[in-house]
């Protein structure tokens, strides 16, 4: 069958397939990228579906192939391109700054950059190593980012801030947007990397979650980046939901289409994994600096065909990893039952690391990273679409044990929102 990837990063990614109902002694993985020629195959234990491969070149297209072995005999291959995540561009500075002009310098990615980004302000040649802004304002303070993107992945980005002078006061006009049109030159279609700045005139230049990403302007769903740690920490980029009860929402998890795996090691769940347009989890050392700085409520939205429901807490706090990302939630309201509940004050555990075994390893049982007690109420990092032995994506007390759910976002917001917003029973699917 096709093959499907996931976690896509500079240097690596998952590439998963179905296995065949046919006996066979293990699975053959070939990797080549195709401007370079060069390639690569391991070997594939027949009980295993995917594999993570790694070493990669960022910004370039491997094609991958996978055929079945039975002792000499080998099938024919399904085969599969995938580009891996342009790396970033470096040295990013701002130099000759005026009163309304100011200069930017960097050296572009490695990577052969190739597509613009319609959503940011100045869209610029992939080869550019710098670029004059004009007509900023006065006395003023801008936050410069630029991010390399071929087709849709784009890396993470560099950024500098810089203050332009001070003049004598003058009628200004609004600060224009830059917009340069991409496209054929010469008969050759150029390549791109692309930049943005936004001004301190934004309540919260360096949005710490969600809820202050909207307060700066953003009302529909999407992409965002926030300063979990503030100004001097680094950036994180996360989906908000600006649409669900008021909005204002980080998500943390979500699971569409049984993409990604959950099945994975403590490391994994600590810094985050997935794709924020598909299946992810944020990552338990960002759920810890969330609800460590500010009072957090959590909602959990589910869907099975045409059914919604939806389970609130007031209060929703994850310890450090120290002491093992404990949870600590209370005050439900909602439509799909208090399943968390059971869950409350226990440790969170993976296949490789459970700090507080009770009478069986819960994770290894039903195959998720969670926060088991003896073993669940709530499964939502479980196999994905599994109808047996309990191990499916599951909340007892909305759709019962033997239920794998389609869709779950779990997702944050600071709690005095949540107490101002007369909350309604509706769900974004």
């Amino acid at each position: 069958t096709d093959l499907m990837f996931s976690n896509i990063t500079e240097t690596s990614f998952s590439v998963s397939w179905t296995k065949p109902k046919s006996i066979v002694t293990e699975f053959k993985v070939t990797y080549t990228n195709t401007v370079t020629g060069e390639s690569g195959s391991m070997s594939v234990d027949s009980q295993l579906s995917h594999v993570l491969l790694s070493k990669l070149s960022a910004g370039s297209t491997y094609d991958i192939t996978v055929s079945s072995v039975l002792e000499t005999l080998e099938s024919e291959p399904i085969t599969a391109s995938v580009t891996t995540v342009p790396d970033s561009p470096t040295e990013l500075k701002v130099v000759n700054i005026t009163d309304t002009k100011a200069l930017l310098v960097w050296k572009p990615s490695q990577a052969k950059v190739d597509t613009p980004n319609v959503t940011i302000t100045v869209t610029l040649s992939g080869s550019t190593v710098e670029h004059q802004l004009r007509g900023l304002h006065r006395s003023s303070l801008y936050m410069v980012k630029i991010t390399s993107q071929v087709n849709r992945l784009q890396s993470s980005p560099v950024s500098t801030t810089f203050t332009t002078g001070s003049a004598p006061e003058t009628n200004l006009a609004a600060s224009p947007q830059f917009s340069l049109t991409p496209g054929e030159r010469d008969g050759q279609y150029m390549s791109f990397v692309s930049a943005d700045f936004t001004t301190s005139q934004l309540p919260h230049p360096f949005p710490t979650d969600c809820s202050e990403v909207q307060v700066n302007g953003m009302k529909e769903s999407g992409v965002a980046e926030i300063y979990p740690e503030g100004k001097d920490g680094e950036p994180v980029w996360v989906y908000c939901d600006m649409e669900t009860d008021g909005g204002g929402w980080t998500v943390f998890q979500r699971r569409m289409d049984g993409s990604t795996d959950f099945f994975r090691s403590w490391r994994d769940y600590s810094k985050g994994f997935g794709l924020l347009s598909g299946e992810f989890w944020l990552g338990n050392d960002i759920l810890y600096t969330l609800t460590s700085r500010t009072p957090m409520s959590l909602r959990i939205d589910l869907r099975s065909g045409n059914d919604t429901a939806f389970a609130h807490y007031a209060n929703f706090n994850v310890s450090s990893e120290a002491n093992h990302y404990v949870i600590e939630l209370s005050g439900y309201f909602g439509t799909a039952g208090d399943s968390m509940k059971y869950h409350n004050g226990r440790p969170f555990s993976t296949i490789d690391k459970d700090p507080n075994t009770l009478s069986i390893h819960c994770t290894k049982a039903y195959m998720g990273g969670w926060w088991y007690k003896n073993c669940y109420m709530a499964n939502l990092n479980g196999l994905y679409a599994s109808y047996s032995d309990n191990k499916g994506v599951v909340w007892i007390d909305w759709k019962g044990k033997d239920a794998s759910l389609p869709f779950t976002e779990m997702k944050l917001r600071p709690s005095y929102i949540s107490q101002m917003i007369l909350t309604t029973p509706t769900t974004q699917g």
